[in-house]
């Protein structure tokens, strides 16, 4: 289970397609669509227990979010870190789901705590660290 982020924002060409992926394989909820004409885009959010995603779309190819979208056509970001309460669970649950997982679930990171990486083609175009924290 995803249970926390500090912050992220990703880039993606269709603000509803995108909202469907979320919710179908990661049963994320995504809020109401909203429009910042100042900087030509259509967002909504996920609300995570202490963080969001916000979702970008872009309403004009000008816009710096439209530009970003014309160099990377699928969307997406770099690399972003999910808090969740068992690698192995959750790898389990969104492999069900059919999300690919790569590697397997035994990696570890510097600071000891196990981790795996989702295909970026099975979130948005982004690779995501999934990162085991203990209570």
């Amino acid at each position: 289970m995803i249970t926390g982020l500090s912050h992220v924002s990703i880039v993606v060409p269709n603000l509803e397609e995108a909202a469907r992926e979320l919710e179908k394989k990661y049963g994320l909820k995504v809020g109401p669509a909203q429009i910042n004409e100042q900087q030509g885009v259509r967002m909504a959010y996920v609300e995570l227990a202490n963080a969001k995603i916000e979702l970008m779309e872009p309403l004009r190819a000008d816009s710096p979010v439209g530009k970003f979208l014309q160099r990377n056509p699928h969307g997406g970001i770099h690399h972003l870190s999910l808090r969740v309460d068992s690698v192995q669970a959750t790898v389990a649950a969104i492999e069900h789901k059919g999300a690919r997982v790569l590697g397997d679930a035994t990696q570890k990171n510097v600071h000891g705590a196990r981790i795996a990486f989702v295909h970026p083609h099975d979130f948005l175009g982004a690779l995501v660290e999934l990162e085991e924290h203990q209570n």
